[in-house]
């Protein structure tokens, strides 16, 4: 059924259509209308049988979620930024003992500073955290990737994390065709846990394990995540025989077959790169893009395999390894180690900054010219970084970094009364 709907609600109702019998969240922009979304729905009765258990903070969320799941119930949460460092720990508790919990990433720039808008930062700081991350381009792939996350975490008994833009998607009202429960229902198997504690049959989980065995624990949840790049394809031809369109995979390319130059990206600004390819391709210009919509596990071969005919990648990326560059380009760097095309990172929209089409088209057109450095930054203000490392070297006590330069371009804080 078409609706004309929020983001966040969309989600909700998505996840609703999952049965889910524990959900716990703690309130986090911009995260927090999905779970708002879900208590409405649990006080008013649509979804039952369902305990919405409200927490004092995201690690309780996470514990929470972590012991529902080890009591056999069908556990979901979601977060964003800060939420998700606090969580950190049980985060990977979640993983490590092989639980198919469903969490939600309201993607949010990790402060300090404080920031509130979109980037990659937060779910990219976990990406070795054991959880398999998909990443969505639009509401409609966001909602109908949640009901694919229950199906792959329920089979590989893994837990998985579904990203989608803060704002750009969580706060956006756009048309989506929601799904009914009897097709939920057909594409979902009633949950049967691999595992689960039983008064009785007693037993312990997350007990201690010494150096005779935690490899071999390890290399498992490795192993599991490496039978998700098959399970992934053939869950996403299921749900499109089921619901009728193409949702999901691991990688979706456009217009890429032909292309000298290839864009890689995740999420949002996917629909953005994919306007200005064809605006350029209209001109002439031989250019495509690559959506990754599977982050962890990297899917290597398959974007090797979209990319080997190109003669030069960018990378357009919503986070960065601090003192590195790039976080997506390292992946794409080493799926392609095989072949002499040349990998540029541009990191872009980081605390939200816009990325304008007026941009990449000037970004796209030098590229073309092989004219970029291996790591640069789109619409990186040059002047005022280098006013503030002035500052900084002929005063020692300089200030906080991040309130003089917004004095710099005349952003001041309001004043106390």
């Amino acid at each position: 059924m078409l609706k004309q709907i929020e983001g966040s609600r969309a989600v909700a109702e998505a996840v609703a259509l999952c049965r889910p019998e524990v959900i716990c969240a703690y309130p986090i922009s911009p995260q927090t209308h999905i779970v708002e979304g879900l208590g409405e729905l649990v006080k008013d009765g649509s979804l039952s049988p369902c305990e919405f258990v409200n927490v004092e903070s995201e690690f309780a969320a996470m514990s929470v979620a972590i012991g529902a799941s080890a009591a056999g119930a069908r556990a979901y949460t979601a977060t964003a930024s800060q939420g998700l460092l606090f969580m950190a720990e049980a985060v990977y508790n979640a993983s490590g003992l092989g639980l198919p919990i469903v969490m939600t990433v309201a993607n949010r720039a990790i402060g300090a500073p404080i920031n509130i808008w979109n980037d990659h930062s937060d779910a990219l700081s976990q990406r070795d955290s054991g959880w398999l991350q998909l990443f969505a381009e639009t509401n409609q792939e966001a909602l109908d990737l949640h009901i694919q996350a229950f199906r792959l975490a329920e089979e590989l008994s893994l837990p998985v994390m579904v990203c989608m833009d803060g704002f750009i998607l969580t706060h956006a009202y756009e048309q989506v065709d929601m799904p009914t429960q009897a097709q939920v229902d057909a594409y979902l198997p009633k949950y049967e846990p691999r595992q689960m504690l039983d008064p009785a049959e007693p037993v312990s989980i997350g007990a201690m394990v010494g150096p005779e065995a935690f490899m071999e624990v390890r290399y498992l949840a490795h192993a599991k995540q490496m039978e998700a790049l098959k399970l992934i394809p053939a869950y996403a031809a299921e749900f499109k025989s089921v619901f009728g369109r193409d949702s999901g995979g691991l990688i979706r390319a456009y217009k890429a077959d032909d292309a000298e130059t290839v864009i890689v990206a995740m999420g949002s600004v996917l629909g953005t790169i994919k306007d200005v390819v064809d605006e350029m391709r209209e001109a002439g210009h031989k250019i495509g893009v690559v959506g990754i919509t599977l982050f962890r596990p990297f899917p290597i071969r398959e974007v090797a395999e979209a990319l080997r005919h190109a003669k030069r990648v960018v990378v357009l990326e919503k986070s960065m390894a601090v003192g590195l560059g790039g976080i997506v380009s390292a992946n794409v760097r080493m799926a392609l180690s095989a072949l002499p095309t040349d990998v540029y990172t541009v990191v872009a929209g980081l605390g939200g900054r816009p990325i304008t089409m007026r941009s990449l088209h000037a970004l796209f057109r030098q590229a073309e010219k092989n004219d970029l450095d291996p790591v640069s930054f789109l619409d990186l203000n040059h002047d005022l970084v280098a006013k503030q490392l002035e500052r900084e070297r002929v005063k020692r006590r300089s200030g906080p970094v991040a309130e003089s330069m917004l004095r710099d371009i005349g952003v001041v804080a309001a004043k106390l009364a």
